[in-house]
């Protein structure tokens, strides 16, 4: 994988060396691929995942998996009530409970109805840090660590990860299907930790296309891991996770890594990254670690991201038909970076994305085009402010429309520490957002009432 890292006088190229596997999927087309009139709102995967602005399915029964990967005889229970308690989802729409809730970050509104729908599956999986590697997979009998669970997994499973500590260097290469996709879930939110106790250069390193991985706190503290999730299937979603203090410890060098990454060099397409927590990542003034990294077509949509060495959000590469909507970055080098080039498997440029309903706030540099860009990307309805070296650089003769050039008016900003990034009342993010490409929930897994208007920013007010 190569990271493209950009500052205003120079282009610095590194490489990140890759293992060769077999090619999961060959590179596809989408109907969006052709202009912005054709551009899907949602990917497949977002829409698969129970997270589009559709109705949920219902919940059904489905039955757990024994380690040989077949059906056990009695099913227990619907999705979010399995037989044990311990395995209840909990947490994904308040002030989640964590393992060390000392350092949580600020969530909000404790009281809210979490919309973590995950649509039943046929199978089931469950993981405990008290259980055993040679135990049976069930709710009574779990798995210890998730490499067992994704050994145990096929298509049309969820794995039920319980709250505690699990070692990292995770690697994951199961396919589910369109019609059965495989979920990874933290029961509570944030409360299933990947630690830093593994070598090796990722904490999660998932292969497999229609994978969701949702609720988990990955964290660095201490590792010598370049990469918090990396991701290179197609279909994929990485929800709801709190990613920090990835690359701190290994120097600055020009082998690059990211929080999270989504990267088409297997040929994945379409994936999304949706309501992550990302934050102190890479060395301050290091060029070649980022934030959120996108180097093919999908959307990244409700994240909070804060102090990372280069690009807060950054697609590269054979990036493309990406849309990048309602997410809140601060205190990095570069806010938005949209730009292609060192293709894998296309000659770019990078074009089609949407940049909507973000607030790209107090960075070196705001929203920036960089290396071969086209003529259709669109840049709307984004508070861009305070960014010193310049708040918006477009490309092609582009323009932006309806920017709003004001501090945004968070609840309690700082440039160490825990920042609370929600809107005040007197936000000038408030109402100024467009509903086009937006979830119709936030961050907070809020709705985005249009009575009072969509808000800018991964923060309804």
């Amino acid at each position: 994988m190569i990271k493209f890292i950009t500052s205003p006088s120079q282009i610095r190229v590194a490489t990140l060396v890759c293992c060769s596997i077999t090619v999961l999927l060959t590179a596809c087309g989408g109907g969006d691929a052709a202009s912005p009139a054709a551009q899907q709102s949602q990917t497949a995967g977002l829409i698969a995942s129970g997270t589009a602005d559709a109705v949920q399915p219902a919940v059904t029964q489905g039955t757990e998996m024994t380690t040989a990967a077949t059906p056990a005889t009695a099913a227990d229970g619907q999705l979010n009530a399995p037989l044990d308690a311990s395995f209840a989802l909990s947490g994904y729409a308040s002030a989640a409970p964590v393992a060390d809730a000392s350092s949580a970050p600020v969530l909000g509104d404790a009281t809210l109805t979490p919309d973590v729908a995950i649509p039943a599956t046929t199978y089931k999986l469950y993981v405990s840090p008290t259980g055993k590697d040679t135990n049976a997979g069930t709710a009574a009998a779990p798995f210890r660590t998730l490499t067992r669970a994704a050994s145990a997994t096929r298509a049309s499973t969820t794995v039920f990860v319980a709250p505690g500590t699990y070692p990292g260097g995770i690697k994951t290469t199961v396919n589910g299907t369109a019609a059965g996709r495989i979920y990874f879930v933290s029961t509570t939110k944030w409360g299933a930790k990947i630690s830093s106790a593994s070598s090796g250069n990722f904490g999660w390193d998932n292969r497999g296309s229609y994978v969701d991985i949702v609720g988990f706190q990955i964290d660095g503290t201490g590792s010598v891991w370049k990469n918090g999730i990396y991701s290179a299937g197609s279909y994929d979603m990485i929800r709801n996770n709190w990613v920090h203090h990835i690359a701190k410890n290994i120097g600055c060098n020009s082998n690059g890594g990211s929080a999270i990454g989504v990267d088409s060099y297997y040929n994945g397409v379409k994936s999304d990254i949706v309501g992550n927590l990302v934050h102190d990542i890479g060395l301050a003034g290091c060029s070649y670690i980022q934030g959120i990294y996108m180097s093919t077509s999908g959307t990244i949509k409700n994240n909070v991201v804060y102090r990372v060495g280069e690009g807060a959000i950054h697609l590269w590469h054979d990036a493309n038909n990406v849309i990048i909507t309602n997410n809140t970055v601060t205190t990095s080098h570069t806010g938005i970076i949209v730009g292609g080039g060192d293709f894998y498997h296309t000659s770019g440029p990078s074009d089609y994305n949407h940049v909507y309903n973000n607030i790209v706030y107090d960075n070196a540099m705001g929203i920036s085009e960089q290396g071969k860009t086209g003529t259709h990307n669109q840049y709307k309805n984004n508070l861009v402010y305070q960014n010193p070296t310049y708040n918006m650089r477009l490309l092609n003769g582009l323009t932006a429309t309806a920017t709003v050039s004001s501090a945004p008016y968070f609840v309690s900003y700082t440039k160490t520490g825990t920042p609370d990034l929600r809107l005040t009342s007197s936000s000038p993010a408030i109402g100024r957002g467009t509903s086009a490409d937006a979830l119709a929930y936030d961050f907070l897994e809020r709705a985005r009432t249009t009575s009072t208007g969509y808000d800018i920013g991964a923060y309804q007010h």
